[in-house]
């Protein structure tokens, strides 16, 4: 039931002498990726050698996420650094005040803090530099104690490093799909001096160095406040030692303008000169691949998302929400996603475009997290105000207004698309049999809106949501988020007080529980640790008491993302067979 890894390679081959002459090698076949500690070091499609980390035994489990994970090649390709989980010998317990004194033994039950949902086995990180032709593995030493090292890359003479450190004093906070926490750039040399390049009050993420060695571009962001910003893109002149702003944020995008960086530079985003970096950002409800601040017409081609670039040659991911695409992908946008496709092959059909755009107008819509509604022959996807792709000033207006101002914002735009297709009288929409499916704050929307129209949805289906505030505020691992979202500031010291319990109740859907008639399909993971399973379980327990029908499916091994291969099946198929049966589509 796990789910399993797989690699397959993709060769494409450039002539040189005609720049258009791009040669794609057919892939070669997939393969099972195990979970087996060591390094293969291929050149010319033959096997060069291996490094056993595990005999080694100088780290523990190498990191492969995005957040602090990296592989990155000195500029001779003699050495690899990477990161993995430090020995917990080499680092104190942030549960005690100092470690256990030389010799003394260690207390197997100390509680070591992780990184939160995506990230539990990540707590000590630490940068490695692996030498191929000595076979010798190095943990380098000299990070700042206060801090956590993740996303590094080799400076152009191959003698020092830069990196990422969070700040993880006092405690850490959830990291996953959080750009918002405090960290800096740092950069360390192979004797251990280290030494910041940024200021240390912001959030940075994503340094690349460009192919002269002289640039280093990073993203730069707002500590607390909303999760997902709208990011600036700095430059750090390693001659001149002076930052300047390449990309600013941006508050208010113009129609057709740029709207802001968003999401994690590629690995590879400098052309050949150094002077132009290529990335991809959302705009509206469209991902773009921007270069030398241009905009390709996604409308028109689809969603564009940069792979890498080498050599001026570019490998983009597009697809569109009719076309699958020929590259990986995950967040939604308007692209293909396998969900709305099956759904389709069901008989729903996919509304885009019009009514969207009509609902923006001065109005931006959001992203952070996405609700879907279903109609009989319909599943509308609606961009709530709040959320990357329309500029800063709507990111920030979500805050204080949960549970209101989304709430409309959904509401609005289905009202929208039935007096649409009651006005051009298309009959494939019916206004009585509505239903609404969401995850994490989209099942807190989902849940608000059967309760505030309890009359207007026929049917709902929640994974992990957010149905009571005040009482999520002690067990989820993104804390800062439970104030923001409410219109509070937030302190690592903070305390609950009364006003402020009151206040994240008041914009809880689980005050609308009395009211709601839909029946309900609940899907939680056992292992959240960004919404506890006990939300939807107090859910559950007001709607029994009561009398309303719905169902509990509870995932005892998975997380927030719901990720496992059979869980995904499992929740699919009992959502359409649960809206079939509440539809009576029999």
């Amino acid at each position: 039931g796990a789910r399993l890894h797989y690699a397959q390679q993709w060769t494409l081959i450039q002539n040189y002498r005609q720049e258009t002459d791009i040669n794609i090698q057919p892939p070669s076949p997939c393969s099972l990726l195990h979970g087996s500690v060591h390094f293969q070091v291929w050149s010319d499609r033959c096997l060069k050698k291996i490094l056993d980390l595990s005999a080694l035994n100088k780290h523990g489990r190498v990191y492969e996420d995005a957040q602090f994970g990296c592989l990155a090649w000195s500029t001779c390709e003699s050495r690899l650094l990477y990161v993995a989980e430090g020995k917990r010998s080499i680092g104190e317990s942030y549960a005690s005040a100092s470690s256990p004194s030389a010799g003394e033994p260690r207390d197997k039950s100390v509680y070591w803090e992780d990184w939160g949902e995506g990230l539990t086995s990540k707590s000590v990180p630490v940068l490695c530099v692996a030498d191929v032709a000595k076979g010798t593995v190095t943990v380098l030493q000299g990070v700042p104690s206060h801090v956590s090292p993740g996303q590094g890359l080799w400076a152009h003479d191959g003698e020092s490093v830069f990196f990422v450190g969070w700040w993880h004093e006092p405690f850490r906070l959830g990291l996953r799909f959080c750009s918002n926490r405090r960290s800096a750039l740092f950069c360390l040399d192979l004797e251990g001096n280290c030494e910041c390049l940024s200021g240390d009050t912001s959030s940075v993420s994503s340094p690349r160095l460009s192919p002269d060695g002289r640039y280093l571009v990073y993203l730069e962001g707002q500590v607390f406040g909303p999760h997902s910003q709208c990011l600036s893109m700095q430059q750090y002149d390693l001659e001149t030692r002076k930052i300047s702003v390449l990309v600013d944020v941006v508050n208010r995008p113009k129609k057709d303008e740029f709207a802001g960086l968003y999401e994690a530079l590629p690995p590879r985003c400098w052309a050949s000169d150094s002077q132009r970096v290529v990335f991809s950002s959302a705009r509206r409800n469209w991902r773009q691949t921007v270069q030398s601040f241009s905009l390709h017409s996604a409308e028109k081609f689809g969603s564009w998302k940069l792979l890498t670039i080498q050599n001026d040659l570019m490998v983009v991911h597009c697809s569109h929400l009719n076309e699958a695409p020929r590259g990986p992908h995950s967040q939604f946008f308007a692209e293909w996603n396998v969900t709305t496709a099956v759904l389709v092959k069901l008989g729903f059909a996919v509304l885009m475009g019009k009514i969207v755009d009509f609902l923006l107008g001065s109005y931006p819509h959001t992203l952070v997290s996405t609700v879907r509604i279903l109609f009989l022959a319909l599943c509308f996807v609606v961009n709530y105000r709040g959320s990357t792709g329309f500029g800063q000033d709507s990111i920030l207006s979500l805050a204080g207004n949960i549970g209101s101002q989304d709430v409309k914002d959904v509401q609005r735009a289905v009202l929208t698309a039935l007096a649409d297709q009651t006005a051009e009288k298309l009959l494939t929409l019916d206004p009585d049999k509505v239903v609404v499916m969401g995850g994490s704050h989209g099942g807190f929307l989902a849940c608000h809106l059967i309760g505030q129209f309890p009359d207007f949805y026929k049917a709902c289906a929640v994974r992990n949501p957010v149905i009571n505030a005040a009482t999520l505020l002690g067990t989820s691992d993104i804390v800062d988020w439970r104030y923001s979202s409410v219109g509070l500031q937030y302190s690592y010291d903070q305390l609950p007080t009364p006003e402020a319990l009151t206040t994240m109740l008041q914009k809880s859907p689980i005050t609308y529980a009395p009211q709601i008639k839909a029946p309900v399909l609940l899907m939680l993971g056992g292992k959240d640790r960004r919404v506890s399973p006990y939300q939807g379980l107090e859910l559950y327990r007001s709607l029994k008491s009561r009398g309303s029908p719905v169902r509990l499916l509870l995932f005892a091994e998975d997380a927030h993302s719901l990720a496992r291969v059979d869980t995904q099946a499992d929740c699919f198929l009992n959502v359409v067979l649960w809206f079939q049966q509440h539809l009576y589509l029999h």
